[in-house]
């Protein structure tokens, strides 16, 4: 018996270390935005491997310039000077020589990253990096490497090379990795909006963003070739793209032509007015900059040993009646990252703490050993952050179950006769009609189907030229390779994935042509490896949204049409995949070597790296982009599954609560709003047991995430958790994204509706154009299609 009392105390001492460290986790101050800071931004372009050739292209630059220069550096000419020496430049890349071009696009490269031997700070590398940016755009650059890059991409000689290749490395890419770092820091550098730009870089900047939107002298928009990239990359056809710079090109050239999120909600407000729809409740951006998170709560072996005193009562926490062990909720001794049971409780799995009563933990705080730190304390907000939403769907389900159980029969879609309803039920009624909300998805909803109803009587659709319509029109008939291909680049890059035989190769731009020898040298390529998959994660998550955001408020089957294939390519088990690890060292991993990074590396003189130096990292709590693409994957995740009750049924049959309940350790708000969101969705159908043993996590959905007044999500009482056709649903919502692919995209022009000639002389006496060997073989046609078919003449009378 002593033993198991020696055995039961050290369990417990291990278990509450475990629970002291859970809820010891800082909250992250993280500030959600379209991108990182500007610096890191251009940081993130380049990997650690690519550091000498910094070196190369400041070379190149000075062996052209310091004969024309005469002793002077670039930031002391004058513009006209500056103009004219890279007007010489730009001619350097018309010549034949392969390699000559490729050390005038390295001079161009090393002007576009700031002149950094001339400079003596790191701000100072940056400003050059945009004054040459705007004047290389303004004469021509950026049209000259387009051309360059599409000549590149067409190289079949390159891509046989690297077919052949065993193994591929950084060598095999040169040409095109100069070519796209050069076009990415034209497009950053441009797209970055200060108060102190002047006039004309503001109108170059709208010059830059229409030529990117829309198609000039091609029939599409440049980030159509970047798509064409990535499929050609992953269809194995060019390993040796370096997929890193192009997904990131492609990310910031999406998010310049469409615009971020702020700028999004600018449209959606004007499009709101436009219909004719009230305003906005409230400002979705700052209502989730001003939520604070929750942090993890208090050991449940500690709170049950704790005497709680409230008045002559003693009162023990919410714990699992159907465990023997309460030492089996958590092994010590498993790995952290192993599976958790579906059914495992708040109180052990680290629910939030913010939601225990406020009395209760007045009581328990004083009883807190010496040694433990105090719990943070939450500040209860006076009211919900979000104003409650009411379908219109929802107040005729409303009305059709009250008729029916009043009046005995129901009126259809009728929601405004209320003759023979009891007074409660008017005022329902009227509750629920004011927080009624219309969405934009819903009017263009209805204006298809009236399109489809009488599409002579409403004539033509008139279908806005923007940039998204534009990008939507261009992607429609590859769509589905484009979403395969990122999900597979996504798919290798997760740090979940196990190396396999047929994945893809996404480590081409980063592995140098000699290997490393010393373990000083692995490990830092060990770094820069990890960091280069953090880079792809981030830059693909980042568009997948800006594309799924943009293209809904453009056209909801747009958006449904990008959805349902993600969906058919398993993008949903894919981000499952992602999230089924040690969220909490994702995020605070730090896989970067700040004194390598852009500018840094370029105005300091770097220091001896050794061991321990690499392991330090640098000095911030997390890591923004592994934040960043988190919480961009929770979003896409939502708007995936968002009203549908197939998809959903997907994260339960995943099995995702544990998955996600692992999720809210982080204390960052946005992260944390949009796991409890995909809990919300999915708790109807885990059962009473589920919801009685995860009652924090309940409440923190109740305080956080937005009320639908109709929604029975807390009970499971809903119609939505009765058995569903699941394949009816995404069946119906297929036929009709066709529908609307078909009208506006597919018809020829006045073909359908055209008038018909019904005279039998008019119509045969038409000239048509026939095909000049028609004439020669016009016998043989006869013979063949007239006179050998016999006539049956039954049919003909079976018409009569």
């Amino acid at each position: 018996m002593e033993a198991m009392d020696l055995r039961r105390e050290e369990l417990r001492s291990m278990h509450g270390a475990a629970c002291r460290g859970s809820v010891d986790f800082p909250a992250v101050e993280f500030e959600y935005g379209d991108t990182d800071s500007h610096g890191a931004e251009l940081a993130e372009l380049y990997s650690y491997t690519e550091e000498p050739e910094l070196g190369t292209n400041r070379r190149c630059f000075e062996e052209e310039f310091c004969p024309q220069a005469r002793g002077r550096r670039w930031p002391e000419l004058d513009t006209a000077q500056q103009r004219a020496h890279v007007l010489r430049l730009l001619e350097g890349l018309e010549v034949v020589s392969r390699e000559r071009r490729l050390r005038a696009a390295r001079a161009i490269l090393y002007l576009a990253q700031g002149v950094f031997g001339d400079c003596e700070s790191e701000g100072d590398v940056l400003h050059w990096s945009r004054h040459n940016s705007f004047l290389l755009y303004q004469l021509g650059t950026f049209s000259a490497f387009l051309e360059l890059l599409s000549m590149e991409i067409d190289n079949s000689q390159a891509c046989s090379s690297a077919l052949r290749k065993p193994a591929i490395s950084l060598a095999d890419s040169t040409e095109l990795r100069v070519l796209l770092s050069v076009m990415y820091l034209l497009v950053e550098n441009i797209r970055v909006e200060l108060e102190t730009d002047p006039p004309e870089w503001k109108s170059c900047r709208e010059t830059f963003r229409t030529e990117l939107s829309f198609p000039g002298r091609s029939d599409e928009p440049f980030a159509l070739l970047l798509f064409t990239m990535v499929t050609k990359f992953c269809s194995g056809h060019a390993p040796h793209f370096p997929m890193k710079k192009v997904l990131l090109l492609l990310w910031k050239v999406l998010l310049f032509t469409l615009g971020g999120f702020e700028a999004l909600q600018t449209m959606k407000v004007r499009r709101r007015e436009e219909l004719g729809l009230p305003p906005l409740p409230e400002d979705s951006i700052q209502v989730m900059r001003s939520m604070r998170a929750a942090s993890p709560p208090a050991c449940s072996i500690e709170l049950a040993e704790q005497p709680q005193k409230r008045g002559h009562r003693s009162r023990r926490p919410l714990m699992k009646q159907d465990s023997l062990d309460i030492y089996n909720e958590r092994d010590p001794f498993k790995n952290d990252e192993a599976g958790v049971d579906e059914e495992e409780s708040d109180e052990v799995d680290g629910g939030i703490e913010g939601e225990l009563d406020l009395m209760e933990r007045d009581a328990l705080l004083p009883a807190m050993p010496a040694q433990r730190p105090p719990i943070e304390r939450v500040s209860f907000p006076k009211g919900l952050p979000w104003a409650p939403k009411v379908r219109q769907k929802d107040i005729e389900h409303f009305l059709e179950a009250s008729r029916n159980k009043f009046i005995g029969f129901t009126l259809g879609q009728d929601t405004e006769t209320l003759i023979g309803l009891p007074r409660p039920i008017h005022e329902s009624v009227k509750t629920l009609k004011q927080h009624k909300y219309v969405s934009i998805s819903d009017v263009q909803i209805k204006n298809e189907e009236e399109l489809e109803k009488c599409p002579m009587s409403l004539g033509e659709e008139e279908v806005q030229e923007t940039p998204c319509e534009v990008l939507y029109r261009a992607m429609l008939y590859n769509l589905p390779q484009y979403m395969i291909a990122l999900l597979k680049i996504l798919l290798a890059a997760a740090p979940t994935s196990k190396a396999k035989t047929d994945s893809i190769n996404i480590l081409a731009d980063v592995l140098p042509e000699e290997m490393p020898i010393t373990v000083l040298q692995s490990m830092k390529l060990g770094i820069d490896v990890n960091r280069h998959k953090e880079i792809i994660v981030k830059s693909i998550s980042a568009l997948l949204l800006l594309l799924l955001k943009h293209f809904k408020l453009n056209h909801i089957y747009q958006f449904e049409y990008v959805s349902q294939h993600l969906v058919f390519a398993n993008c949903i088990p894919l981000i499952l995949k992602f999230f089924n690890q040690n969220i909490m060292s994702y995020i605070t991993a730090k896989n970067s070597i700040s004194v390598l990074d852009y500018p840094h590396c370029t105005v300091h003189d770097l220091p001896e790296l050794t061991a321990e130096s690499l392991e330090a990292g640098d000095n911030n709590q997390f890591c923004w982009r592994n934040l960043f693409s988190c919480i961009n994957l929770l979003r896409i995740l939502n708007k995936l599954t968002k009203w549908k009750h197939s998809r959903t049924m997907m994260l339960v049959v995943f099995k995702s609560a544990p998955i996600l309940k692992r999720a809210l350790k982080v204390k960052q708000a946005m992260m944390q709003l949009y796991v409890l969101k995909l809990l919300k969705i999915q708790t109807k159908y885990l059962g009473r047991q589920w919801r009685k043993s995860n009652m924090k996590t309940m409440s923190a959905i109740y305080q956080k995430v937005r009320h639908r007044m109709n929604d029975d999500w807390a009970y499971g009482n809903d119609i939505d958790a009765r058995p569903w056709d699941f394949q009816a649903e995404e069946c119906t919502l297929r036929a009709s994204i066709e529908a609307f692919n078909s009208r506006r995209y597919d018809k020829p022009q006045d073909s359908e509706f055209a008038p018909v000639d019904n005279c039998l002389q008019s119509v045969l006496g038409q000239r048509l154009e026939l095909p000049e060997d028609f004439q020669y073989s016009y016998e043989l046609w006869l013979e063949r299609e007239v006179f050998s078919q016999p006539i049956r003449w039954e049919e003909l009378l079976r018409y009569q």
